[in-house]
C-alpha cells in the first residue's frame, strides 16, 4: 500500500443511454469525478455496464465515448491499473480496451487481496440460484457462434440494433432498485461462497441500489449503485471502506462505512431509509 493512495470502484454508467447526446453530461460528470480523485488514486475497478451497449469488430468500435477513453488512457499511461468487468450490457467487450488503453478485462468474478483484505468482485448478473431463463440467455449471448454471426452484420445496422435492444431492455425494467437483502439472488450467492471461503467484501454492480449489507460480523456485501441516478462510488483507504455519493460542486456524501477487520462502527441504515437518503440529495 502506498501511503495516501486509495483504490476506487464504480459501475453502471450506461454510457450511450438513451443516446450519445443525452448521455454526454453523464460522461462529463464521471470524468469530473476521475479528475477529483486524480491525486490519490492507486487503482481503479469498473464493475460492468460502463456502456449501455458495446460490440467491437476486429477493425471497428462504437462511435463516441472519446472523453471517457482518453481519461482512462491517461491513468494507464501513468502506470495506474484499471480493471474493466463486462456486464450484461457490455458483455461483447473483447480486446480493444486491453490493446489500446492497457485496461485489464474481466469476464468472470475475480478474487483480490487489497490492502490485506480479501475481496470478491463481479458485475453480478447471473450469479446465485434461480433465474434459469436469464442464465440461458446469457449463455447464448456469450457464445462465440452468436458473436461471429453478429459480426457479419454491417456496423451501421448492428450497432443501431444493439442500442435499440439495450434501451428497450432498460426501459422495461426499473432504473433504480431497492435492495431486498436476503431475498436477493446475489446475497444467496455470497452466502454460498462464505460456506467454503471467507471474503471481507463481496462487491458487485448491476443492481442500481448503493448498499452495504452485512453477511456476518466480518463480511459485507456491497452494491456500488449507478451513475444514471445515484452517482455513487466506493473507495478503499487502508482499513476503511466507504460508499460515497459524488457531487461536482460540493463535498461528496458518505452513504456507508466499513472498518475492515472490525464490526462496522455504526448500524447500516435500513434498506428503504438508505434508498430515500440517497435520493434526497
Amino acid at each position: 500500500m502506498n501511503q495516501n493512495r486509495k483504490i476506487y470502484f464504480a459501475s453502471d454508467l450506461h454510457l450511450g443511454h438513451p443516446n450519445l447526446r443525452d448521455s454526454l453530461p453523464r460522461e462529463k460528470l464521471f470524468i469530473s469525478w476521475l479528475d477529483s480523485i486524480d491525486a490519490d488514486i492507486e487503482e481503479l475497478y469498473l464493475l460492468g455496464d460502463i456502456f449501455d451497449f458495446w460490440f467491437e469488430y476486429r477493425r471497428v468500435v462504437p462511435k463516441g465515448y472519446t472523453r471517457f477513453m482518453g481519461r482512462i488512457a491517461q491513468l494507464t499511461d501513468r502506470g495506474i491499473p484499471v480493471h474493466f468487468f463486462t456486464g450484461n450490457h457490455d458483455v461483447w467487450m473483447f480486446n480493444y480496451f486491453k490493446e489500446e488503453l492497457g485496461v485489464e478485462i474481466h469476464h468472470k468474478p475475480i478474487e483480490k487481496v487489497l490492502y490485506g483484505h480479501k475481496v470478491l468482485m463481479a458485475h453480478g448478473d447471473g450469479l446465485g440460484p434461480g433465474d434459469i431463463g436469464y442464465k440461458l440467455l446469457k449463455r447464448i449471448f456469450t457464445s462465440t457462434t452468436l458473436q461471429w454471426l453478429f459480426a457479419r452484420l454491417h456496423p451501421n445496422f448492428s450497432l443501431w440494433f444493439g442500442n435499440q435492444w439495450s434501451v428497450s431492455s432498460r426501459y422495461s425494467k426499473e432504473i433504480t432498485h431497492v435492495f431486498r437483502g436476503d431475498d436477493e439472488q446475489i446475497t444467496a450467492y455470497a452466502r454460498q461462497v462464505l460456506d467454503s471461503k471467507h471474503f471481507d467484501i463481496f462487491m458487485f454492480g448491476h443492481w442500481h441500489s448503493p448498499t452495504i449489507f452485512p453477511l456476518t460480523q466480518d463480511s459485507n456485501l456491497v452494491v456500488l449503485g449507478d451513475w444514471l441516478v445515484s452517482n455513487t462510488y466506493a473507495v478503499l483507504d487502508g482499513d476503511d471502506f466507504w460508499l460515497m455519493k459524488y457531487f461536482p460542486d460540493k463535498p461528496d456524501v458518505p452513504l456507508g462505512h466499513i472498518k475492515l477487520s472490525h464490526v462496522p462502527e455504526a448500524p447500516v441504515l435500513p434498506l428503504h431509509d438508505q434508498f430515500n437518503r440517497i435520493n434526497k440529495y
